[in-house]
């Protein structure tokens, strides 16, 4: 287990230009203010309110560029699966169906999405440690390009409907390697201690085990180590274990024609040092380079994180003795990351006076009634009055899709920049759509009287 880390020292953040150079998608101009690829956010703002998600389409297809290019590039045979749990509008996915991207799903929801969206079902890979069985009975009848299994058990599940569906299942064993991602603990999938994945000691007896059932054909191994990974060291360890089970199982006779790699690239949230795509795709030509494997990845949060940022008003200005509260209007409901896993957003004002201001420290808080509804502690921030606004930043994955209606607030709007365009890609719900779909029962007519026990004689 990694140990805790150490809190942050506010006097290391990044300042707000700082914030800026290193996004190359976003800009100050004297009077636009911040500017997201060709677009003012404050004319977002102005038109649609707030909160309110707003994605760069560029951006995106830009990331989809370079990552794909370093693969390329590593001369090995590999296939990017875009991860759908990161941001599953269909806006967002298809446009990485259009720029040629497979997709990594979790759910019988995430699928439909998928197939909505219009990636071809032979490009979709099912992971995750609980399938249902219409869902596997879906990714069977659409013949989906493989199953990741999770367990022993979920291997007999499979093979049983699928040869009662006459259905043949392409499956890769998820193998736990053990391999501490040295990320935050709840997004930590590889170690021992983890519910994802089979044990490794126990994969070469399940691989056998597969090829001997009904219904379904073992094709290769798989692995998620844990999302936002910020060195390469924890990608060696475990992809250096896959290549020796690769081994043994070909040395027993088994066919093993692909490899799941997954995903969990990190990105710069506080502009730390992380992992480029082409170390990455290094790591991968170490390990695989002779085994003549077809290997697969699941990036999500590298793709669309930067991309997306959450724009927000301020409502009030609290002030109390040594401590300023800049109260917004989004909330945990919108951006749940910070409460649940001490997440640092970069956070920048967008007027163009604003920028340029001093700044003193701040606390910056949402309107939900819970002491964890906080997205920056003592950050340097300008003075920002009441309807000031700010765009919280890198929360293009895991934002929109992790946010509920918690306190009766409506989901935030979306919208989608592309280029000098910008769309609105979800509108903003009104307050009677959240009981909407509720209803109270009846009264009763008559109420039955209690049944009572008798008293002991």
């Amino acid at each position: 287990m990694a140990a805790p880390s150490a809190p942050l020292d506010p006097a290391e953040d990044p300042s707000l230009e700082e914030l800026v150079v290193a996004r190359p998608f976003l800009s100050r101009h004297a009077f636009d203010g911040l500017v997201l690829e060709d677009v003012p956010l404050s004319s977002i703002a102005d038109a649609v309110g707030t909160p309110t998600w707003v994605y760069g389409a560029g951006t995106m297809r830009a990331r989809a560029r370079h990552l794909r290019a370093a693969l390329q590039a590593s001369g090995m045979d590999v296939h990017a699966h875009y991860a759908v749990k990161a941001n599953d509008h269909l806006a967002v996915l298809s446009l990485f169906a259009a720029e040629g991207f497979g997709a990594d799903v979790v759910s019988e929801g995430e699928l439909r999405r998928a197939r909505a969206a219009g990636v071809p079902a032979d490009r979709i890979v099912f992971s995750g440690v609980g399938k249902s069985v219409s869902a596997l009975r879906l990714a069977l009848g659409e013949e989906i390009e493989q199953i990741n299994v999770e367990s022993a058990e979920e291997l007999e599940m499979i093979s049983a409907l699928a040869a009662a569906m006459g259905r043949t299942a392409r499956v890769a064993l998820r193998v736990n390697p053990d391999v501490d991602a040295g990320t935050h603990e709840k997004i930590s999938t590889g170690r021992a201690q983890d519910k994802f994945g089979i044990p490794f000691a126990e994969a070469a007896a399940l691989y056998a085990r597969a090829a001997a059932l009904p219904g379904v054909r073992p094709v290769g191994l798989a692995a998620h180590i844990g999302s936002q990974i910020e060195t390469l060291e924890p990608y060696r360890a475990a992809f250096a274990r896959l290549a020796d089970l690769v081994h043994t199982l070909r040395a027993a006779g088994h066919a093993v024609e692909t490899v799941d790699c997954g995903g969990g690239l990190g990105i710069p949230y506080r502009n730390q040092p992380v992992p480029r795509p082409e170390g990455l795709a290094a790591v991968l030509r170490g390990a695989f380079h002779n085994l003549d494997v077809r290997l697969l990845v699941e990036p999500g949060r590298w793709l669309v994180g930067p991309a997306g940022l959450l724009l927000a008003s301020v409502i009030l200005v609290k002030q109390t003795e040594g401590a300023r509260f800049v109260v917004l209007d989004a909330g945990m409901n919108d951006l749940v990351r910070p409460a649940m896993y001490d997440s640092w957003h970069g956070i920048l004002p967008i007027a163009a006076a604003d920028l340029v201001l001093p700044v003193e420290p701040a606390d910056v808080v949402g309107p939900i009634c819970e002491s964890s509804d906080t997205f920056a502690r003592r950050r340097r921030l300008p003075p920002l009055g009441p309807a000031a606004r700010v765009a919280i930043l890198d929360a293009g994955a895991y934002g929109a899709v992790m946010s509920s209606a918690y306190n009766a607030r409506p989901r935030a709007a979306e919208v989608m920049v592309d280029g000098d365009r910008w769309t609105v890609i979800r509108e903003r719900p009104p307050l009677e759509a959240l009981w909407a779909d509720e209803h109270v029962p009846a009264p009763a007519t008559q109420t039955a009287p209690l049944s009572r026990a008798p008293a002991p004689a």
